[in-house]
């Protein structure tokens, strides 16, 4: 490979997600050389990797970049997947940013004895002296190795559920609890399923109290800027929807409408699946999780004096439904009729194409705050990067733009000289107060 064919950037951004687009914002502002690189298209996952009625779990005036609202869906509404793919289109062409889809970044490794990084695409080479892995924590889905592929039941993950026509006749058991798993139980029971839901650990926010929808509260209460999960919550899986105009998640409405609840799957043999017996701990520590929120909020209400309407009836649970009381530990499939298994079971990292030493013994990126243990390497997208909201699409662009300003502040470095600039010490060093534009480095 000649270098006649290898294309120069100053910052090589791999991937055009929602973590990409902000990062190539950032950039752009600071005039700084890059490139963005997609292997599909921009925002794919929330086209081709969601299900069809899915709609962003907060609101639009709060799930979107500061530089650009949502021109047709109402602030307190929660806009559809389409519809946020399409922002991020727009949001690129607004800024006018150099994203380049259709492109996929097979392999980056480090340049030996030379200053950057060389990346091998499907559309040649490109050699950049920084490298941002804007790829996020959602690559692979995660599917535990609980249930054999032959046992004779369709097994998909969330992220390939459509809809329910998609699936076989029959019932469907729903593994997970969280976001995903709830709004996905919840489609399948509205449209005449008989469906079981296995519930682990999770947080479980009101969508709305006293007037307020759940990000506002988690912004005023500080709880988006907490820099780590509590010890042992790392994994704790959150229960909210915006779907059906956004309600607060409550499991015994779910069983009311008819979903068995059951604990987490812990098993598999000859046909029939085990359940632990967490079911009633689980739904209790949701519901401490709930109520904790609503204390907070009363108590910050009373210290500022808001007039906010009251909601007693926020605290008022329902009966305990007979599924939780007396949880079924064990479940035939054949017997009950299920033909189908959806896992909502997350998503494992694969960084296999940037080979960097910024890893750990389980592909994890050794980073803070996105900057790799790598100098000249850094992550963005990843859950409690920087705080609780990084994750969401908010917090994902003041991630970036701190990243963006770690890059900008290694420029300042590489482009000292000292004493002895350029070819010997008695060469003139820059101008004082002039940082160059581009940064050229040795090949």
């Amino acid at each position: 490979m000649t270098s006649q064919q290898i294309e120069d950037t100053e910052v090589l951004v791999v991937g055009a997600g929602q973590a990409g687009v902000a990062m190539s914002e950032h950039l752009s502002q600071r005039g700084i050389a890059h490139i963005v690189l997609e292997r599909r298209r921009i925002a794919e996952r929330w086209r081709s990797e969601r299900w069809d009625s899915l709609v962003a779990n907060g609101p639009a005036w709060h799930d979107r970049f500061p530089g650009m609202e949502f021109d047709d869906v109402d602030p307190d509404a929660f806009a559809p997947k389409d519809r946020v793919a399409a922002y991020f289109e727009e949001y690129a062409r607004r800024f006018a940013l150099p994203i380049r889809t259709g492109v996929e970044v097979t392999r980056v490794r480090k340049v030996a004895g030379e200053p950057g990084f060389l990346a091998e695409t499907t559309s040649g080479a490109i050699r950049a002296r920084y490298v941002v892995a804007a790829t996020g924590a959602f690559q692979n889905p995660s599917i535990p190795p609980l249930v054999p592929a032959d046992a004779g039941v369709h097994q998909l993950h969330s992220s390939a559920y459509r809809n329910p026509e998609q699936l076989p006749d029959g019932g469907v058991l729903v593994v997970g609890a969280g976001s995903s798993g709830v709004q996905i139980a919840d489609e399948l029971r509205r449209s005449g399923r008989d469906v079981v839901l296995a519930v682990g650990p999770h947080d479980r926010p009101p969508q709305r109290y006293r007037g307020r929808n759940f990000v506002w509260w988690l912004g005023v209460l500080g709880k988006w800027e907490a820099a780590a999960p509590p010890q042992g919550a790392e994994h704790v899986t959150i229960a909210v929807s915006g779907a059906n105009g956004g309600r607060t998640i409550d499991f015994r409405e779910l069983a009311a409408s008819g979903i068995t609840l059951v604990g987490r799957a812990n098993a598999y043999a000859n046909g029939v699946l085990r359940f632990g017996a967490d079911l009633a701990a689980n739904i209790a520590r949701g519901d401490e999780n709930y109520l904790s929120l609503l204390d907070e909020a009363d108590a910050y209400i009373e210290r500022n004096g808001l007039d906010l309407p009251e909601e007693p009836a926020a605290r008022e649970f329902g009966p305990t439904p007979e599924c939780v009381s007396h949880p079924l530990l064990e479940l035939d499939l054949a017997e009950r009729g299920i033909t189908t298994i959806v896992w909502a079971t997350g998503f494992t990292v694969d960084y296999s194409w940037l080979e960097v030493d910024a890893f750990d013994e389980r592909g994890r990126p050794l980073q803070q705050r996105g900057v790799s243990v790598e100098p000249g390497v850094y992550f963005l997208g990843i859950p409690w990067q920087s705080r609780r909201g990084s994750s969401f699409i908010w917090g994902v662009w003041h991630d970036a733009k701190y990243v963006a300003d770690q890059i900008d502040i290694q420029r300042g470095y590489v482009a000292y000289g000292g004493n002895s600039y350029a070819a010997g010490a008695g060469a003139e060093p820059p101008p004082a107060g002039r940082a160059p534009v581009e940064i050229a480095y040795a090949r």
